[in-house]
């Protein structure tokens, strides 16, 4: 286990580096920890140098202090490897929201960028948000701070997050009750997670941007995962085209859940030695 701080004032960075090889980064969508991401790393650790980091708010992390934005979260993705001594090139593989963030540092460090890997991410065809995002952090700061101060995140936290993950107490990944109580019983944990969902348009719509300003290096070998279970194929429809929109390959992982790194751990992993052997 590793703490590294991205800058003189910038919080503790939780990071985590197991296995040998080429380099990969694993980022978890929105609420998520490093430990997600177990069952994936079990697999790629004999043939990759896997890197796991919790940005602020999430995971062993410290507090989110500012609200995200799409290229400060390409940006961290390249300090954390900086940190840890890995500069790249690395294959970035995203989850949710954090495909996002994958997306854009590909797009903002090509020569960093050897593949990207998008698991079952965040779609917005026509990203657009309505409330002043001012008004937006402020509230989900406010939303926070009330919660927060009821206790409600020791208090039910740690269920929240076992209703979610349905079956994980008996699975083989399963995550220790104390852990997930460290994690999910914080009260930065629910603030970080507020602060990413109340600045998800904004996101959205600064990738749009990229999209148009940054194309991805020619040639570079892109993969979308979709997850699937009875009944979603529109969603479906939508990550195929997505991969259509990138150039990209097209996996289904069948049967899964959202969270396919823990639901469908070999078929993501796959994708990633794949993508770029």
């Amino acid at each position: 286990m590793t703490f590294v701080r991205l800058g003189d004032k910038a919080v503790p960075h939780h990071v985590r580096v197991t296995g040998s090889g080429p380099v990969c980064v694993l980022s978890a969508g929105l609420g998520l920890a490093w430990f997600d991401w177990d069952p994936v790393v079990e697999l790629l650790a004999p043939w990759r140098t896997v890197v796991r980091f919790d940005r602020p708010g999430a995971g062993l992390s410290g507090h989110a202090r500012v609200p995200p934005t799409l290229a400060g979260e390409a940006e961290r993705i390249a300090r954390v490897l900086d940190a840890v001594g890995l500069p790249g090139p690395a294959t970035v593989v995203g989850h949710s929201l954090a495909g996002f963030h994958c997306e854009a540092f590909a797009r903002l460090f090509p020569a960093r960028t050897s593949g990207l890997v998008l698991a079952d991410s965040s779609v917005e065809e026509r990203p657009g948000v309505r409330i002043p995002r001012g008004v937006r952090v402020g509230a989900a700061r406010l939303c926070g701070a009330v919660l927060s101060g009821a206790g409600l995140p020791r208090a039910i936290g740690p269920v929240l997050r076992r209703a979610a993950v349905r079956g994980e107490a008996a699975s083989a990944g399963a995550v220790p009750g104390d852990v997930v109580r460290r994690v999910y019983g914080a009260s930065r944990v629910l603030r970080g997670s507020l602060l990413e969902y109340a600045t998800y348009g904004d996101l959205a719509t600064e990738l749009t941007g990229l999209r148009r300003e940054y194309p991805l290096r020619e040639g570079l070998p892109v993969t979308v995962l979709a997850a699937y279970s009875h009944g979603t194929t529109t969603w479906l429809t939508r990550q195929r085209n997505l991969a259509a929109s990138l150039g990209a390959a097209f996996r289904v992982a069948r049967p899964s859940g959202h969270l396919v790194m823990r639901d469908a751990a070999r078929s993501l992993a796959e994708a990633i030695l794949d993508t770029a052997p």
